[in-house]
């Protein structure tokens, strides 16, 4: 164990985390993308940072039928690909002598039966102290089966350590389903073990959000209705939907993007101060947001929302093909591809402020950002100047690819006229705090370890976005779209979102 524990200390600890909780992990849907491309780089991102316990192992469980051997192999072949730094060999090896493989049907009694001996076999051999978390990296189908043979198996029990269960999104996919899903999984499940995943919230810019709001006097005085004139976030990608076609067809973006992504974010950045940073006290707050957004009616559904299907274009030199001509999607589709729309919370900070969001496929830039508007300082001391106008100051959150934060706002141009230039002071985590890139799952996992349930969506919250989005599901479905596709590839979108913030004398923030 001297060696092992050798390997671990070379991580380079940032800080004074301590390491995760002893425990197993078991990934149910392991052959599948997520595994390779960012649950182990973001486990060995762990290790290599000294947060991940001397006492770990992991499991991976899928059809394909692998000895242990087999599945470390072709982990082994794929670290190099996806990892986020440098593998380091030595601790690579330590860390894949912990990996196994069961093969299994999800369906089937006797695998969870089969899982149960392996846990045993490995808690003697690793000291894991019977702690497991179980990652539902799989079709959202399997959830509610794989946590009720779970139950049946006596593998959730909390009698000889603890047992959480993270489930990927979509949680439903309406209002209806996600209350029945919550139903049952929580015949089996209480919820202080249920772990409700958003990869979003990992980014170190969203978890900043909280610490640039609440530990600088600056700016939470002015966090209000009193000196905002508008929010907008946005949530854009250049890819289209790839070999996700089928999904797609089922989900469009209303349903993947927006419930979960981007109400969180929008919880947020909106929320009252929390009393502490206790994961219920803070989603207590996030929860109050969720519940202020009032649901549309369905004329506001018509005149606050649009949505979006992406035909042919560019991506950059190249000509992309329209949805339509996916793999795996209908020829006549009718699903969105885009979707924006105004919101406003029903509160005394946020009154009258709208919240624009827009999120799509096929747009110039992969960006996900939010901005803050000021409203302009009155133009009163400038009439008798050169200066035509005066810009609104911005505050924009930089999620990805480049995390970070900047600030616009106005100077005086050197001369002897009065001039007015815009200023940008920029922030880049990877520039001022000399940060490895990450995945964006190992602040997850690792609180997870830990029992620290901040970043993790609750039943209420849930459920409460899920109702708010329900009434615009109702009316795009009775309604169906007329003309799509409606925006080119590589462009921002159909010309009616541009509108939504044109009718009101704004413009969507399109600056990198």
């Amino acid at each position: 164990m001297q060696l092992a524990d050798d390997v671990v200390a070379k991580g380079n600890s940032h800080g004074a985390g301590r390491p995760g909780d002893p425990c197993v992990m078991v990934i149910f849907g392991a052959s599948g993308d997520l595994t390779k491309r960012k649950l182990i780089p973001a486990l060995y991102n762990l290790a290599k940072d000294n947060l991940l316990s001397k006492e770990f192992a992991l499991v991976g469980i899928a059809r394909n039928e692998l000895t242990s051997e087999q599945f470390r192999d072709e982990i082994g072949k794929e670290i190099g690909e996806f990892a986020t730094t440098t593998v380091d060999p030595d601790l690579w090896h330590w860390f894949s002598q912990r990996i196994y493989y069961h093969s299994g049907d999800f369906a089937d009694a006797a695998a969870y039966q089969g899982l149960g001996e392996l846990l045993a076999q490995i808690d003697k051999e690793h000291g894991t102290r019977g702690n497991y978390f179980y990652y539902l990296a799989t079709a959202p189908s399997f959830f509610g089966p794989i946590i009720t043979q779970l139950g049946k198996a006596d593998l959730v029990k909390e009698e000889h350590g603890w047992r959480r269960v993270i489930i990927e999104k979509p949680f439903g996919h309406d209002y209806e389903s996600a209350v029945a899903l919550n139903k049952e999984i929580r015949q089996v499940l209480n919820e202080k073990q249920i772990y409700r995943i958003d990869h979003y919230l990992g980014k170190e810019t969203v978890q900043n959000i909280l610490v640039f709001r609440f530990a600088n006097g600056i700016f939470e005085p002015i966090w209000n209705r009193r000196y905002i004139d508008h929010i907008q976030i946005t949530v854009a990608e250049t890819v289209g939907v790839e070999q996700r076609g089928g999904y797609y067809e089922k989900a469009g973006t209303l349903r993947d993007m927006v419930p979960n992504h981007i109400f969180q974010l929008i919880s947020l950045t909106a929320m009252e101060p929390p009393v502490s940073f206790d994961a219920d006290v803070v989603r207590d707050e996030q929860a109050k947001i969720l519940k202020a957004l009032s649901p549309m009616t369905d004329e506001e559904v018509l005149t606050r929302t649009v949505r979006g299907q992406y035909g042919e274009g560019m991506e950059g030199d190249n000509r992309v093909q329209g949805y339509r001509a996916e793999p795996y999607v209908a020829p006549e589709s009718r699903t969105e591809t885009f979707v924006a729309m105004k919101l406003f919370i029903d509160n005394w900070r946020w009154a009258d402020v709208p919240f624009y969001l827009r999120t799509g496929k096929r747009l110039p830039q992969r960006a996900t950002k939010i901005v803050i508007q000021f409203k302009r300082a009155p133009f009163v001391l400038f009439r008798k100047t050169a200066v035509d106008q005066l810009e609104p100051n911005r505050l924009i959150l930089h999620l990805q690819p480049d995390e970070g934060i900047s600030l616009s706002f106005s100077a005086k141009v050197p001369g002897p006229v009065v001039q007015i230039g815009d200023v940008d002071m920029n922030f880049n985590y990877t520039d001022y705090f000399n940060a490895t890139p990450q995945t964006g799952y190992e602040r997850l996992l690792y609180d997870c370890m830990l029992g620290d349930a901040t970043l993790f969506q609750r039943s209420d919250m849930v459920e409460t976005a899920w109702h708010v989005v329900a009434p615009i599901l109702d009316v795009w479905e009775a309604l169906p779209p007329r003309r799509f596709p409606n925006y080119a590839a590589g462009t921002w979108g159909p010309h009616e979102a541009d509108e939504l913030l044109a009718k009101d004398h704004r413009h969507w923030s399109n600056e990198q």
